[in-house]
């Protein structure tokens, strides 16, 4: 398996991947499918920190990470998104798929690195927790889907602990 930054002919096996997570499962409160096209801009948008994991030719997986909030103030945090075909789950896509990912946001910068994990979805909320995700907040209720109440679950990850923060992070951008 290698990791590899995604490129616009992923489209297709990106988002029959996400179109899974977002039509049969609670790991997103999302209900609109993506289009390839929607997907290409998002690989384009991504600047080669959109990734995906790959064996014999196959995506198994795709990650990604976007600003987490507007404004200069937050220019260091961003929120990801990974999704994994069910069979390679439990099989150490995902953590390389992460190692990668990580890696890429603290060379662009940032400084925590969130998830945004469905309460439906505990499988995810011990996978970034073996990472060193820390819980940070738990909203109730937040998303509705398949007409249940769902609830966030806020992680984090400090990428790059210690470091000073800028003196003025709204002019220095």
């Amino acid at each position: 398996m290698k990791i590899r930054s995604a490129r616009t002919d992923d489209a297709h096996a990106v988002c029959a991947i996400a179109n899974w997570v977002i039509r049969d499962t609670l790991a997103t409160f999302n209900t609109i499918e993506k289009s390839p096209d929607d997907v290409r801009q998002q690989i384009e948008a991504g600047n080669g920190a959109y990734l995906v994991a790959e064996q014999d030719g196959k995506i198994l997986g795709h990650a990604h990470f976007f600003p987490f909030r507007p404004g200069p103030g937050y220019r260091f945090t961003a929120e990801h998104t990974i999704h994994l075909l069910p069979e390679a789950q439990a099989q150490g896509a995902g953590r390389a798929l992460m190692q990668a990912l990580e890696a890429k946001a603290e060379q662009a910068g940032i400084h925590v690195l969130i998830a945004s994990v469905s309460s439906a979805n505990p499988a995810a909320i011990g996978f970034h927790a073996a990472l060193g995700y820390l819980e940070t907040a738990r909203m109730p209720e937040l998303g509705c889907k398949q007409g249940r109440w769902l609830d966030t679950v806020f992680m984090q990850k400090i990428l790059t602990p210690g470091i000073p923060a800028p003196d003025n992070p709204g002019k220095d951008a």
